[in-house]
């Protein structure tokens, strides 16, 4: 049976897809920050077949090399780990823009070093894709698009602006070392919560949810269930046929939709009521997922389904 490399496997996606390679019953490597931090860790390790077919190993974003030990030997690398919380003190090229693009550019080159590795596939995301002056006239957005870098800066959108270089930067190596790259680009990630504690994108849901951030984003964003997003990538990985870019998204909507939603069937708990004045991120918009769906990819689930799957384990995990 094959072995894959999952970078940054404490995290809500590439947890995920740990845990279905290891269901598949291939072997697995995740690259971690800190193998010995049971508390981060430990739930990976109780995986199906993780006893066996599991094997964690320390890696860092920044560090040139630190990815070899855990690329040697596979057969194919899922680059996943990145870092997704926009900092608190405007610092953006050295706690976003810079881990992600040398993060990417470090992996690329351990993937070279091992002449076993078959193929990469990237995790990007639609933030690479929706962020242009003219996203209005261009929909609905395809593979084909690119978010403006520029557009990016003017808004303060740093995630984007980052997901964006460091995507590109992916391209250009796999064309000029002559990687087979595929890359998939989710939207905003919704569903059950497989860590101990919420990542980053499950603690704005819990945010809203709870009414504890102030305000609700005043973001129009495709929304796509974690299943969902596992399935494209080991499609990825898997399917001959696939290559270039693969959106992977559900519905789009605006945050104001969602709460409206989740009123009606959670009417007990204190939803934000107050949309944020920030522009730039509100952009009517519609994605084209014809192309995943070519290669045998089937429905993506609905809105009500990732949502509640969502909440059904904060509450079970008693964190609502």
């Amino acid at each position: 049976m094959p072995e894959f490399c999952v970078t940054g496997g404490t995290g809500f996606i590439a947890a995920y897809i740990v845990k279905a390679l290891l269901d598949k019953g291939y072997s697995v490597r995740a690259t971690v920050r800190n193998p010995d931090d049971v508390d981060k860790v430990g739930f990976l390790l109780e995986m199906n077949g993780a006893k066996e077919r599991l094997k964690l190993v320390k890696a860092d974003l920044m560090v040139d090399g630190s990815f070899d030990d855990a690329i040697e030997g596979v057969d194919g690398v899922f680059h996943t780990a990145s870092p997704v919380l926009v900092p608190q003190n405007n610092n953006y090229q050295e706690t976003l823009v810079d881990p992600i693009i040398k993060g990417t550019v470090n992996v690329l080159a351990s993937c070279l070093k091992a002449s076993t590795v078959k193929r990469v596939v990237l995790t990007s995301s639609c933030s690479s894709i929706r962020y242009r002056y003219d996203v209005q006239q261009v929909c609905p957005l395809n593979e084909s698009h690119w978010s403006d870098p520029e557009y990016c800066k003017q808004y303060d959108l740093w995630y984007a602006y980052a997901k964006t270089l460091g995507e590109k930067e992916a391209w250009r190596l796999a064309e000029e070392k002559g990687i087979n790259l595929v890359v998939v680009n989710p939207s905003f990630v919704v569903g059950p919560l497989i860590a101990p504690q919420p990542t980053s994108t499950l603690l704005v849901i819990l945010g809203i949810i709870k009414g504890k951030l102030g305000e609700y984003p005043n973001t129009t964003v495709g929304f796509v269930h974690i299943d969902d997003v596992v399935s494209a990538h080991i499609l990825a990985m898997e399917e001959k046929k696939a290559s270039g870019r693969l959106i992977s998204s559900s519905t789009v909507a605006h945050w104001s939709e969602i709460i409206k939603m989740l009123k009606q069937n959670y009417p007990s708990y204190p939803f934000e009521t107050k949309c944020s004045d920030k522009k730039g991120d509100d952009n009517p918009h519609s994605l084209d997922t014809s192309k995943i769906q070519k290669l045998g990819f089937p429905s993506f689930k609905t809105l009500p389904q990732m949502f509640d799957d969502c909440i059904k384990s904060f509450q079970e995990k008693g964190l609502l």
